[in-house]
């Protein structure tokens, strides 16, 4: 079996791709796409990402679009523990601390990367070598009208802070589904913002998560925990 060398033409390829994979080892997976496997993840956090894109043809990286744009379909691999719960927040996008004005969350960029998800449950337990940590079955999710709800109020109160200049009052406690929490490799990477006086200022950036109750509670209703 190989890396598929195209992007899926419809949803139904996507998910057939997927099946093909669930069961393996992110090992087995690596050297059948001819990648070599890191020892561990402190410093190649994104790799199985990496890796599961190359097997399922997605073709937008780290672009502010979809991972399968011509799709509108955006994948998220989460890793869980032997219960299929979530072992950490899940990544959404970078928050822009400079808001462009009239942005609602119908036009956010929050709202476009959570409009279709296709999620990839990957075994993350540290007791697990790397190599030998299993693909499970992945699923399409597209929020309800409450799971919309909660998200849009979460992003409405995180975004009045930042574009009133408040965000460096912002805590990871906030939000219930979505939180905001630094984004960046290390402290000194810094990125403009706007201050509580209306200046321009240099903070951390940002990006959007979501919690790991509400993705729990994805996992849950998918695989009927």
């Amino acid at each position: 079996m190989q890396p598929p060398s195209s992007p899926p033409t419809s949803s139904e390829s996507l998910l057939q791709r997927c099946h093909a994979i669930a069961g393996l080892s992110l090992g087995e997976l690596a050297e059948m796409a001819n990648i070599a496997i890191p020892a561990n993840l402190q410093r190649h956090k994104g790799w199985p990402g990496m890796l599961i894109e190359k097997w399922l043809g997605a073709s937008a990286g780290s672009k502010p679009q979809q991972d399968f744009p011509e799709l509108g379909i955006e994948l998220k691999t989460i890793p869980i523990d032997a219960n299929f719960s979530p072992l950490e927040t899940t990544y959404v996008c970078f928050a822009p601390l400079l808001m462009p004005p009239g942005i609602t969350w119908e036009t956010s960029n929050v709202r476009n990367k959570l409009q279709q998800v296709l999620w990839l449950p990957i075994e993350g337990d540290r007791a697990i070598p790397l190599a030998q940590r299993r693909v499970a079955t992945g699923f399409y999710w597209r929020p309800n009208v409450h799971e919309d709800a909660l998200l849009r109020s979460d992003w409405e109160e995180l975004v009045e802070q930042i574009s009133t200049g408040q965000v460096e009052t912002i805590t990871s406690r906030q939000g219930v589904a979505l939180h905001i929490r630094p984004k960046a490799a290390n402290g000194k990477v810094l990125t403009d913002a706007l201050g509580q006086e209306g200046q321009r200022i240099k903070t951390r950036p940002r990006g959007f998560y979501l919690r790991k109750t509400f993705t729990h509670q994805i996992l849950s209703n998918a695989f009927g925990g």
